[in-house]
């Protein structure tokens, strides 16, 4: 007696043994998740995410969230009445904005990310790069071109750091301890100052400092594109430079290029570029042959 089988039930069936291969390959492997964008704004995918970052963990893969919340800043900012200075679309982060920073991002979305991860069924450990000696800031330098006289001035962007030094140790003992760690951008200089950093930055270089599988930038777009609009799933720190000497890459995405070639040169296994807008883009990323996004490696 021949039995008929649901169509539904059987094409997640065969979805399952397509992830096989890569449950197998990825267990016991650390990714790190750089979560923001408007994906961030959005209480339906905050939840998907925070369910895809829970399954991740309960297949036996240690994901790392890394957080940013510039709109947030922004917003607080603007609500509490403290003015803002731009040099080059760079926001100049004074003691006040320091301050403020660290409210929203250590404190309110933090522990938002947190809650989402609880709702999920799983345990997220929130912190920021001060707790347990996690991340050492340096100050940035940045220079300028004075428009009138061409010639190089630095600039003074206030309390923006950049990593210096990483001791992953709270992150590596949260993990092993069954935990999410849900990281704030957050440093702390040798100096005793606060430092905000970029959150793309410092998910690329803790990414380094764990020797993790994947660093994950969620964006807002589908991840490098070509001059046509295709996606380009597959680069190379060669292709990344001659795409943006042709200007195929330029603005916003240029950075996060850059922080991806340096994660995967100082020992990040590869990064992907992809859409945080996608409802679980990275299950899609991590579990098909197709993939979601740009895959960077050295």
């Amino acid at each position: 007696m021949t039995q008929t089988h649901d169509p539904a039930m059987l094409a997640k069936a065969e979805t399952l043994t397509e992830a096989l291969p890569y449950l197998q390959r990825y267990a016991g492997q650390t990714f790190v998740v750089k979560y923001g964008g408007h994906a961030m704004g959005d209480p339906e995918l905050a939840h998907d995410f925070a369910e895809d970052v829970v399954l991740l963990k309960a297949v036996g893969i240690n994901p790392v969230v890394v957080h940013g919340g510039g709109p947030q800043i922004g917003a607080m900012l603007k609500k509490l009445g403290v003015e803002s200075s731009f040099v080059d679309g760079l926001r100049v982060t004074d003691k006040a904005t320091a301050e403020v920073a660290e409210m929203v991002l250590s404190g309110a979305i933090n522990k938002e990310l947190v809650g989402w991860i609880a709702k999920a069924g799983g345990k997220a450990l929130g912190i920021s790069g001060k707790d347990a000696g996690l991340v050492t800031a340096v100050k940035v330098q940045r220079t300028t071109k004075d428009p009138e006289s061409n010639i190089e001035m630095a600039v003074d962007l206030g309390f923006v750091g950049e990593p210096a030094h990483i001791d992953p140790t709270i992150i590596e003992t949260a993990s092993k301890a069954g935990m999410i760690p849900v990281i704030a951008p957050i440093g702390v200089g040798q100096d005793g100052h606060t430092y905000n950093i970029n959150a793309d930055t410092m998910a690329g270089a803790i990414a380094a400092s764990l020797g993790a599988a994947r660093l994950f930038l969620l964006t807002d777009v589908a991840g490098v594109l070509d001059k046509d609009k295709n996606l380009l799933t597959d680069l190379r720190p060669r292709d990344i430079a001659r795409l943006r000497d042709d200007g195929t890459i330029s603005g916003g995405m240029i950075p996060k290029l850059e922080t991806c070639v340096q994660a995967v040169g100082a020992g990040c296994e590869a990064a992907v570029v992809l859409d945080g807008r996608v409802p679980h883009a990275m299950l899609l990323e991590i579990f098909t042959e197709k993939g979601a996004g740009t895959l960077i490696r050295a």
